[in-house]
């Protein structure tokens, strides 16, 4: 056997989505706080925040910059889908890119149509449960041991797109009460340290226990990111929007530059 053909092979046992280690963990984080700074820094500080949707033409920040980002998540669960392999640069491009579309579009849907926090988070984990019953119906399984392939990848940037705009929503609703943006990432902290105690500890469903995980991380993402560029008056630390985006990307570029990032195996036995 040559070497390309052991190379195809090797290729053929993978996945297109990097394994589950705390690397991975570390950079979504950051990358869901990314997606709360660049958002806002778009479609607030940019573009100017409005919640009047019912304007001459109803283009108010939030709409404009869901637009923007759409647009860049589309084009790029077009290339991953079309790449061959595991790509870390693209797939975390395209994480970031569902973060800050998630961020402008739960902004819109909670503030510009009015259903509020309450009513925003609900609708939003509907779309969720939703995405993962259809994924799940389809092809039998809701692993990311199997999005390997084009249905299964388009099932999983969009159930992940819609947690990520999910996350916005209940990461404000939270924030925006008593507990305050430090109180708010006390609370959804917590909840992934017992996510990761049930891991550790229990024979819990593991697909279960990631997409819990992989959900909390971003209303965690979403308070701190808030916590960071929200006026003092408001609990915040009142920093430049874009300064922070900044750093994040930096943080993140580092990350996945120098923290090992290997393709998620597949399995001979997909768990559901």
């Amino acid at each position: 056997m040559n070497d390309e053909m052991r190379d195809a092979l090797k290729s053929d046992l993978l996945t297109k989505v990097p394994a589950i280690t705390l690397g991975f963990w570390i950079i979504k984080i950051l990358a869901t706080t990314f997606g709360e700074t660049m958002g806002d820094t778009v479609s607030m500080s940019w573009l100017g925040e409005t919640t009047d949707a019912a304007g001459q033409s109803g283009l108010n920040g939030y709409v404009v910059g869901t637009a923007i980002f759409g647009l860049a998540l589309a084009a790029l669960v077009w290339a991953q889908i079309r790449a061959r392999a595991f790509h870390p640069m693209l797939y975390w491009a395209t994480i970031i890119a569902s973060t800050t579309a998630g961020t402008t579009l739960a902004d819109f849907a909670t503030r510009s149509l009015g259903i509020g926090y309450p009513g925003g988070s609900l609708l939003l984990l509907s779309l969720v449960l939703a995405s993962l019953l259809a994924w799940h119906r389809a092809l039998g399984s809701i692993s990311v041991q199997s999005v390997h392939e084009p249905r299964a990848e388009l099932y999983y940037w969009l159930t992940i797109t819609f947690s990520q705009t999910l996350g916005t929503a209940l990461g404000d609703w939270v924030a925006d009460g008593p507990l305050g943006y430090l109180g708010a990432a006390g609370i959804f902290g917590g909840a992934l340290v017992l996510v990761a105690l049930a891991w550790f500890t229990t024979s819990t469903n593991r697909v279960a226990l990631f997409w819990a995980a992989f959900i909390l991380t971003r209303p965690l993402g979403a308070v701190v990111g808030d916590f960071l560029d929200k006026p003092v008056a408001h609990g915040g630390l009142e920093l430049s929007r874009a300064a922070a985006s900044g750093v994040l990307a930096l943080a993140i570029v580092l990350l996945i530059l120098f923290v090992p990032q290997r393709a998620e195996r597949r399995s001979s036995t997909i768990p559901v």
